[in-house]
């Protein structure tokens, strides 16, 4: 008897019927035996609370549905929104301004869009969701500004760098902006660990394919050229995927096709824990030649290594400052420490200035 688990000690009682058996239950003595887990009725009714359980446990970790099963008419609405209605619906003269966001970087999306709403850009904004959670919640604080394309993502993985997670996360990233092009719109594409501090279409100068901004802290000469820099150690350049603008030309799709097969081809493994930017860099360097490429100001557009940690050169160069990447650090605790020090962290005091206000 000790070694024997129990569901309950309480006897069923009639008039309920046995949900397993074709029969009701009688008033014998077997009506009265508690079920055994190793009984055929315990087994089933094990069965069935998996089920039960495999069902609705994956909705647990959002915090947008306590009742998943339950859908708002506005939340299936924009479940089946589509990304051609979406830049629709953005886009102005032709242009829309993307950035992807899983749940646990809504903060710094809503920062990065305090600073864009400055800059008189908002309406340009579409937030490519990778999970439900982020999707409902931009949508229902701002209908119509972000649109999911399936598979959604695990956004409690994707975040974290390095991981598999966050390489299928930045791995998307090419496949979404050709989609864009191929709707016949012009796209900026940001990071929303980035602040904007000068509208960054003012430096888009001439009609080339692809506008990107470099990665290295070297620091180079005010008119620098606009060229595609020269390979690295590596064999290849060092450009930051987390800032690109793209016209939609032949060019750009070519661009943007070469760098999904870069990422197919070198895909994430535990010992080589790939992310999107080599990939794209690989592609710049095996395009440039069919491409119109255009490497866009470093005083305008700097790499966090460089704006954060050069005292002298930021000084040298203010007021020439347009976007502010947080980057050559990881963790967003520290990333947002380091945007508070350098006053950045906007949504502490200025929360109403972003479309989505304050976030809970």
């Amino acid at each position: 008897m000790a070694q024997q688990k129990f569901l309950h000690q309480r006897p069923i009682q009639n008039p309920f019927t046995n949900p397993f058996s074709s029969s009701p239950l009688s008033n014998s003595s077997t009506s009265n035996r508690p079920i055994s887990l190793l009984s055929r009725n315990g087994l089933l009714l094990l069965l069935a609370l998996l089920v039960i359980l495999g069902v609705f446990l994956p909705w647990a970790g959002s915090p947008l549905f306590p009742f998943p099963n339950r859908l708002s008419s506005s939340q299936s609405k924009w479940r089946d929104y589509s990304l051609r209605q979406a830049v629709k619906f953005v886009a102005k003269n032709g242009t829309v301004i993307v950035c992807a966001v899983s749940y646990p970087y809504l903060p710094f999306l809503n920062n990065w869009l305090i600073s864009v709403s400055r800059q008189k850009h908002q309406d340009q904004v579409l937030v490519i969701a990778e999970d439900y959670a982020t999707l409902y919640k931009v949508n229902e604080k701002w209908p119509g500004h972000a649109v999911l394309i399936p598979p959604a993502l695990d956004s409690q993985t994707a975040h974290k760098f390095g991981s598999q997670g966050f390489f299928n996360f930045t791995a998307r990233r090419p496949q979404h902006l050709l989609e864009i092009l191929d709707l016949g719109y012009n796209v900026m594409y940001n990071d929303v660990d980035m602040v904007w501090l000068q509208d960054p279409f003012q430096y888009l100068e001439g009609k080339h394919d692809a506008y990107f901004m470099d990665d290295m802290t070297a620091i180079k000469p005010l008119d620098h050229s606009h060229d595609l820099p020269p390979p690295g150690k590596k064999g290849r350049t060092y450009i930051c995927s987390c800032m690109i603008f793209l016209r939609p030309t032949d060019g750009a799709k070519l661009l943007m096709k070469k760098w999904i097969e870069e990422l197919e081809t070198q895909p994430w493994s535990r010992a080589k824990k790939a992310n999107d930017q080599p990939g794209f860099n690989w592609a710049l360097n095996k395009t440039a030649h069919q491409v119109d490429l255009y490497l866009l100001s470093q005083a305008a557009f700097p790499t966090g290594g460089l704006y954060f940690k050069n005292k002298t050169w930021v000084k040298e160069t203010k007021g020439k400052h347009a976007i502010i990447h947080n980057n050559y650090i990881v963790g967003f605790e520290k990333k947002i420490k380091r945007f508070r020090d350098f006053n950045l962290w906007l949504v502490d005091d200025h929360a109403s200035e972003s479309p989505l206000g304050k976030l809970e």
